[in-house]
């Protein structure tokens, strides 16, 4: 594994290990976020983008209590309004980032995951829990606010029933992973004695050479923003993917690979 490195603010740190890099919201004991925990966050994304050699993200909290509980209310409560909505616009930039960024982001979520750190996670492509290790929610209406990063438009692209995201909203309950697995919020939930190991492998599992990642990086493009377009505009929007795929090296080795009945060795290029 390279290196642990801080982000500007500390409130991040970042490692590179086998093709995947590991993002660690770190701000104990509950990885409550700021504006500058978020700008961490953005810069340790965009380090990520550049990376050639990093071909999945990793995002996680540190220790096992908690993913994320969300903001820090004490610094909230003495913003100024003019500052809250910047910092709610930047938070939302960042996520957005995190999301368009044609790689793989997993969140793996140890702990409780509340409020805005299931808006967090919820801006990754897969979400896994620790069985048994907390509770995911957002029960920002308890404060008399809505969640406001990102919250009320992706939970309910997420849950398929829409009446059942406003109700989670509006309730403010929260809920274990196995429940959000259900709900179609989790993608997996791994033992606790596993945990680790699973989330690792599960990472690994889309980096080269067993896996084209830039074939994996595109996919997740074209349904992120194709979901938002017209059929028509996404289907354009998948040819042009699937034409800078056929150019590449990894086409090409995969195509290969087919007719002469071997594993394909792709390069993410």
């Amino acid at each position: 594994m390279s290196d642990l490195a801080r982000m500007p603010n500390g409130l991040v740190t970042y490692a590179t290990s086998g093709g995947v890099a590991t993002l660690c919201l770190s701000n104990p004991p509950a990885n409550a976020y700021s504006h500058e925990m978020m700008r961490d966050l953005d810069e340790a994304v965009l380090r990520a983008r550049f990376d050639d050699t990093v071909h999945v993200l990793l995002l996680r909290g540190e220790g096992d209590k908690f993913f994320c509980a969300g903001a820090d209310i004490r610094k909230l409560q003495s913003m100024t309004t003019a500052y809250k909505y910047n910092f709610c616009l930047h938070a939302n930039e960042t996520l957005c980032r995190l999301e368009h960024t044609p790689k793989l982001v997993i969140a793996a979520l140890a702990g409780h995951c509340v409020g805005g750190g299931l808006e967090i996670a919820m801006a990754a492509d897969l979400r896994v829990g620790r069985r048994g290790g907390g509770k995911m929610g957002l029960p920002e209406v308890t404060l008399g606010v809505l969640p406001g990063t990102g919250g009320t438009q992706r939970l309910v692209r997420l849950v398929q029933n829409r009446a059942i995201a406003i109700e989670l909203m509006a309730t403010g309950r929260t809920f274990d992973f196995d429940e959000g697995l259900r709900l179609g919020l989790i993608n997996h939930v791994f033992d606790a004695e596993t945990f680790e190991t699973e989330v690792t492998a599960l990472a690994r599992s889309f980096v080269p050479p067993g896996r084209a990642s830039r074939a994996v990086g595109l996919i997740k493009r074209a349904a992120t923003s194709g979901a938002e377009m017209s059929l028509g505009e996404g289907l354009a929007l998948e040819r042009e993917l699937q034409q800078r795929l056929f150019e590449s090296g990894d086409a090409a080795e995969g195509l290969a690979a087919y007719l002469e009945k071997r594993a394909a060795a792709f390069t993410g290029r």
